[in-house]
This record gives C-alpha cells, structure tokens and sequence, in this order.
C-alpha cells in the first residue's frame, strides 16, 4: 500500500497509527476531523555515530517523525571524537534537547551542578519508560536520582558456552562447581574429545582481558561460585570481590588449570579476536561469554567442523542461577535545561522517548520496515529479509534511540540455539546480582581507579601463572590496599550510607 503521509512501502497496521498519533500531545490525542494536523514538535539530538551517517529525511526517520509528531535534528558525532565534543558542549552549555552521554565523573558532575532535568518525578507518567525493571534506572542514578533516560541493553548477559558433543562422548555435564570446572577442564585436555590423536584442546581459551571491565570472565565465574559483583556489601561494610572466598576459589581453578596445562599458556599475551578464532577452529571447550555469541560460534564452527555442536546454559554455581549484572545501557540520554526550558517542552520530549517504545516503532528500530528489511513469520514470529539494508539503514535509529529486545516487539525466529540463548538472557534477569558500588562517588575512584584495577588485575595473572603464591598474592592485595584502595572502601561506604539512611 502506498502511503502518501510517509512516502513509503510499510505495514497498513503501523501506517494506519501513525496517521492517528503523528502529532503532539497525549499518547492517545489526535486532530479533529476537519482540522489541520497539529505541528510537529522540534526535538535536537546529539548522539554517537554508529556505522554511516544515514541520509536526511530518509524512510525510517520519516516514519518516527511521523508516528511522534516530532521534527528530528540528529547530529551524529563520531565515536572518536565524541567525549570530547561532548565535554565541550557541557562546559559552554550549548547542548541539544537529548544529549547522549557516559556515566563518567564529567556527565555525573554536571547531572550535581543541576544542568540536567532531573526525571524521576516524571517516569511514571509515561507506560512504557515506567515499565522498565528497576535496576535500568538504578544503576545510572546519582546520589538516588535520575537524571537521564538509558539506551536500553541487556543486564544478564553472562552465560556458558560449551561444545555439548565434547562433553557428551567425555561423559561429563556442564560444570557448577570449582571441582567440576576443573574435572571437565582436565577431561577436555586430557580425552581427546576431537577424536584427533592430538593433545590439542584446551578446557578454555582465555585471552588478555579475561578480567578486565564489567563483563570480566572472572568476575561473571566467581559470581556464579557466589562472590559479589566486583563489590559486597553487608551492613554498610563494603568489599571487593578479589577479598572475598569464592573469588579464590576462582583464582585457585584457574591456577591449577594453568599448571596442568588445561587451559591456554599464552593467555596473558593473547589477543581476544585470536581467542575467539580457536574456539573456531575447535580448540576450546568451555566459554563464559554473553549468551547471544552462542550462535554465532556455532555458525562459525560448522564451517570447519559440520559436526561440531555448541550449546548454552546460564551461569549456575552451587546456590542456583547467579549472573553478574552489568550496567544495562549503552549510554543514557541527559534532557539539558540550556535546551529544554519548560516543563511544558520537557514533557513532550519524554513523551517522543516513551512513544518509540510502542509496538509499531519497536518494530520499526529493531526490525525495519515489513517486507524490506524483515517479514512475518509463523507462530507471530518475524524473520529478516535483508540484513545488510537493516545493518545499514535501521541499526544507527537502533543502536542510538529508545527500545528493548523482547519488549513492544514480536520475537525474531531463529535458529534454536539463538532462540534459546535470547530466553536464557531474559530470565537471567531475576537472578542478576547487582554491583553496589556501580553508582557511588568516591573520589579515589574518579583519581587512580584505573590504576587499583590494573593493579589487582596483573596480580591475578600472577597468581594464575604460579609467580607469586598465596602470601605472594596477600602482599599484592595490602598493596592494593595502602595504594588507595582503603580509603576507596571508606569513601563507597560512606556515599552508600547516605544513600541508604537508617
């Protein structure tokens, strides 16, 4: 059907609302028959560039306008550049109506000094932005605050990923336990399970950022054997996870392995895109990575081995399912008061973040356009038509505006291992544990965090490669400790105080 409001092939159901909700107001307000429609609303937007810059006034921006009832000005900032433009933009206070940013000490800073609007008043005036889990909002508020709307990405995506064949004709299952990591480690390197003759496989490939960020391997492992996520907190007495005894008991498996041989010798120097090729290749057994890379691995294996067989399970340790949660964004939008003056204006602007989360415009940003970019399936499923014009014309409006994988969107038919990793990614949700510090000022932190972290990190490694032993490793955490690390304790446990009054 041609649509002469659009000018573009689309759905009748999509066209049909955006007709009736192309315009400001209220969710469900319209013109009156035999009016003129009412004028679009102007809204700026300053965001990271993701791929090429799409074209102005193309087919996707025009639908979003359109079903909003907004006038969109996107400048598309290129990821090299852009904290620093974005600095810039703060410290003139010239900035656009949302603002993309990090939850870093300069976008906290300014979220303090009063630059942003604060938006907890307003979200539960809004359906779909109030319907998000709790810990979204939590884990980019400042000071029990929120300050900005967040670009919406899975919490629990930690999950193991493992060469189901392998262990079925080892006779072992996916390990829970510090002993049974272990036992399939050793069963892996040890049986041959290619068939080969070769003593070629590794219980685990490990690269060089094993425990680096948020997603670190050790902390997603340790937190399933029951450490905290990065930082504990019990009676307002906070602790690192490298403090505490399930961490160890991480550290202990993975010292062992090491000594044995079971998992890579090169995995201090090794590059991630190189630990990534052998699982390709066949030489690893056992992943903890986001559960979606479960497909992709499989795609990639079958092309060296048709007969090769990944499967995926979420991280579960002796207590049950226990995922670390990671921040779940990719950056949030602040709504500076520079730009958006009015109450009035402030409202129209989380009501456009709130209408691109109905169905019709979750649709549009995470599968494009019907019968383009995707078609509908069986069973209300959708599957895509073409993925390079989806990668190209809809993934920027995506990666960079308001939506969530499995809400407002009908499912993606995939492969079962796909559809399976998406369901296990879902319902880890419930059991993620949530870092307690992700949201707490210390000014140790914003100084020399980094440099705590590449501390204890390289201490990790030494401790995994036999050069320092336990008392080795003590005299690395007092290090730590005396470095700035006490004082970075004292300072989380103070803000969470605050935060968390008696």
């Amino acid at each position: 059907m041609a649509s002469n409001v659009t000018g573009f092939r689309w759905s009748a159901g999509i066209l049909a609302i955006a007709v009736v909700s192309g315009c400001t107001g209220s969710p469900t307000e319209g013109s009156e028959p035999g009016t003129a429609p009412k004028p679009s609303f102007a809204i700026t937007i300053g965001t990271s560039q993701v791929g090429d810059v799409p074209g102005k006034d193309n087919e996707v921006v025009r639908a979003i306008e359109s079903y909003t009832g907004t006038k969109l000005d996107i400048q598309w900032i290129q990821n090299a550049a852009y904290d620093d433009k974005v600095n810039i933009m703060i410290a003139s206070n010239d900035m656009p109506m949302l603002l993309r940013v990090k939850y870093i000490p300069t976008a906290i800073s300014a979220m303090r000094s009063g630059v942003f609007w604060e938006l907890g008043p307003y979200l539960n005036q809004y359906k779909h932005l109030s319907a998000q889990d709790a810990p979204f909002y939590d884990n980019i508020k400042v000071d029990g605050k929120l300050y900005g709307l967040p670009i919406f990405r899975d919490i629990a995506r930690g999950a193991v990923i493992y060469r189901t064949d392998w262990l079925q004709s080892l006779g072992i299952k996916p390990p829970t336990t510090p002993e049974e990591w272990y036992q399939a480690f050793k069963a892996i390197a040890a049986g041959d399970p290619d068939h080969n003759g070769k003593a070629d496989t590794y219980g685990m490939i490990l690269s060089n950022r094993y425990n680096d960020g948020s997603s670190a391997l050790t902390t997603r492992l340790a937190t399933s054997f029951g450490a905290p996520n990065k930082w504990g907190v019990h009676n307002g007495k906070f602790m690192p996870e490298f403090m505490t005894e399930p961490f160890m008991d991480m550290l202990k498996l993975f010292r062992r392995a090491y000594s044995e041989k079971l998992i890579n010798p090169d995995f201090a120097i090794l590059d991630e895109s190189e630990a990534e090729k052998a699982y390709d290749l066949g030489l690893g057994g056992i992943r903890i990575a986001v559960a979606a890379n479960a497909k992709s691995m499989q795609d990639r294996l079958v092309k060296l081995n048709p007969f090769g067989q990944y499967d995926v399970m979420p991280l579960t340790g002796p207590a049950g399912i226990r995922v670390a949660g990671e921040i779940g964004n990719n950056g949030l939008y602040v709504i500076p008061k520079a730009a958006v003056k009015t109450e009035d204006q402030l409202r129209k602007v989380l009501e456009f973040a709130d209408k691109l989360m109905d169905e019709p415009m979750s649709t549009l940003q995470l599968r494009g356009i019907e019968n383009k970019h995707y078609v509908k399936a069986q069973d209300g499923k959708t599957e895509m038509k073409d993925f390079t014009a989806f990668q190209r014309e809809v993934k920027p409006y995506r990666d960079s505006l308001f939506n969530r994988e499995g809400y407002q969107v009908a499912p993606l038919k995939d492969t079962p291992l796909g559809e399976k990793a998406t369901r296990i990614t879902n319902d880890s949700l419930s059991a993620a544990v949530p870092n307690p510090a992700l949201n707490l000022d210390s000014a140790v932190y914003t100084e020399k965090g980094k440099e705590l972290e590449t501390l204890i990190m390289d201490a990790q490694t030494l401790y995994i490669m036999g050069k320092i032993d336990d008392a080795g490793w003590e005299a690395e955490v007092q290090k730590w400790r005396k470095a700035g690390g006490d004082e970075m304790i004292r300072q989380y446990e103070q803000a969470y105080a605050l935060m968390n009054p008696k």
